[in-house]
């Protein structure tokens, strides 16, 4: 792949430089790849996204950088926040109220997903500073591979619904915790107020942004109709200056997009449909987050032992996440089946748990390599397979409107 590059920067020049060239072209491959997929299989397109990127990284392709930094970094948590803002948007705090058995169900699964993935690492002779973080990665669901699916495969119903929230929920756990610890993965051993005061900052900084960006877009909402194309723009730029800043005061650009379209929902509480304008801009940035995240993934170092730990990972978080969700389904008023499928569908891992794995690389070169050469290959497997699982689940739930694989007779109808 190197060879290769070098060999096209011999004669072309363009304007924009040979990355943009090189990404322009891998996003269009990603593309097709995705729609065919689809098409003729009825898998999710972010497989396909999936499978271009970890194909080029494999190869050797130098256009993303480990760990995430610069205009890369940007890009994956601008994708991030722009769909957590959107499923913190659709989180009424309410509905926890009447119902706090969900809020259980959530702490529990998160927790139990910790201590399995956690105790698991040691006995594998993980050295307990890389447990730890390997632990919180694993406590990430993936909500953005996930409302993907539900896109593709036009889902809804009380599985999908409780997936998206669990997932969301899981994701501000450890971005939140993640975060913190990776102010204090150098430290020596403090106090209390030493351990707490990181997670303190992180939050408090994060809920500060995420209440302005909420109240800014109030204000607009007044003013301005929810379905109108200037407010997309709005909206586009209020999050991406918002994740330009926030990690820079200390805080964390998604979990502040979370925050702040969960305190949009209790400020304007009517219902107010996600613009429809966003649909071609929020897939230009998914797709280029997947690729952009396999690609990352796909250049660990790969050998015997490693893979051996991120399998364990993998099988062990699958199974701490379905105890989790099923001891704390108890008055929850989903069934135990609902409660099966709703385990499934937070399978997936993707950008929120490379974004948090690349945080503790940065921190500590040298616990960041322990965490990075077993985060990486267990979230590239899971981007790919847990897509695969929640699609699975999804079907059997009997939420998605359309059957498990189109006709191949030409249906060239506009999808969603």
């Amino acid at each position: 792949m190197n060879e290769l590059m070098s060999f096209w920067a011999q004669w072309l020049r363009p304007s924009a430089g040979l990355p943009t060239v090189q990404w322009a072209l891998l996003l269009a491959v990603a593309s097709v790849t995705g729609y065919l997929l689809q098409r003729y299989s009825g898998l999710p397109k972010v497989v396909g996204y999936t499978l271009v990127g970890t194909a080029v990284g494999l190869a050797g392709f130098s256009g993303a950088v480990w760990p995430l930094q610069g205009i890369g970094l940007f890009l994956v948590e601008l994708g991030v926040a722009v769909v957590l803002f959107e499923a913190g948007g659709r989180i009424p705090l309410r509905w926890f109220r009447h119902n706090p058995m969900v809020l259980v169900q959530s702490i529990a699964e998160s927790a139990f997903t910790y201590f399995a993935v956690y105790w698991v690492m040691l006995w594998l002779d993980v050295p307990e500073r890389a447990a730890g973080p390997l632990a919180l990665v694993a406590v990430a669901a993936s909500p953005t591979v996930l409302t993907r699916v539900v896109v593709d495969t036009r889902a809804a119903g009380p599985v999908t619904d409780r997936a998206i929230v669990l997932a969301t929920l899981s994701s501000l756990y450890a971005l939140a915790l993640g975060s913190a610890h990776a102010e204090v993965i150098n430290r020596p051993a403090a106090g209390l107020i030493d351990t707490v005061y990181p997670v303190l900052v992180v939050l408090g900084m994060s809920v500060a942004v995420g209440a302005l960006l909420s109240m800014l877009m109030r204000l607009a909402l007044r003013v301005m109709s929810p379905t109108s194309e200037n407010t997309t723009i709005l909206l586009l730029a209020l999050i991406a200056a918002s994740t330009a800043v926030t990690a820079h005061m200390g805080g964390s650009a998604p979990l502040a997009a979370l925050l702040g379209g969960m305190l949009l929902k209790q400020l304007h509480p009517r219902p107010w449909g996600w613009p429809r304008q966003m649909g071609t801009a929020s897939s230009l940035l998914t797709m280029l987050m997947f690729v952009l995240v396999s690609t990352v993934a796909a250049q660990a170092n790969w050998s015997g032992p490693v893979a051996g730990a991120a399998v364990a990972l993998v099988v062990v978080r699958l199974l701490a996440k379905a105890v989790g969700v099923g001891l704390g389904n108890v008055g929850s008023g989903a069934s135990w089946r609902q409660a099966l499928w709703v385990s499934c569908a937070m399978a997936p891992m993707s950008a929120i748990a490379l974004l948090v794995a690349s945080q503790f690389v940065v921190a500590s070169a040298s616990t960041g390599h322990l965490i990075a050469r077993i985060a990486l290959p267990a979230i590239l497997v899971m981007e790919v397979l847990g897509a695969v699982i929640a699609t699975v689940a999804i079907y059997r739930a009997g939420e998605s409107s359309k059957p498990w694989q189109r006709s191949n007779n030409g249906d060239t109808r506009r999808e969603s």
